[in-house]
C-alpha cells in the first residue's frame, strides 16, 4: 500500500518525498483526506509523450519573433498557439 501524505507535509518534505519516490515508493498526496495526486519514479525519457523532430528549434523561434513584433489579439494568440501544437 502506497504512503500517504497531506498536502501540507507535501509541500514541507517536497525533496524527500521526491528522493523516495525516485527509489521506487509510491506516494499519495491526499487534500482534505482524500487521494489527489501520486508521486511515483519517472523510469525514463521515453515515459515524457513529447516528440522531437529535427528542425522545430528554427521554427519555433520564428514564431517566437513574429509573436514578439507586434502586440497580438485574441485570435492571433489561439492562431500562434495552433502552429505551435501542430509542431
Amino acid at each position: 500500500m502506497p504512503a500517504t501524505v497531506n498536502v501540507h507535509d507535501a509541500k514541507t518534505h517536497l525533496s524527500r518525498l521526491l528522493d523516495r519516490a525516485h527509489a521506487g515508493e509510491e506516494i499519495v498526496i491526499a487534500k482534505a483526506g482524500k487521494p489527489y495526486a501520486k508521486l511515483v519514479k519517472l523510469d525514463a525519457a521515453d515515459d515524457i509523450p513529447f516528440e522531437r523532430k529535427p528542425g522545430g528549434w528554427p521554427a519555433l523561434a520564428a514564431l517566437v519573433d513574429d509573436a514578439m513584433s507586434s502586440a497580438m489579439t485574441d485570435a492571433d494568440i489561439d492562431a500562434w498557439e495552433a502552429k505551435i501544437s501542430a509542431m
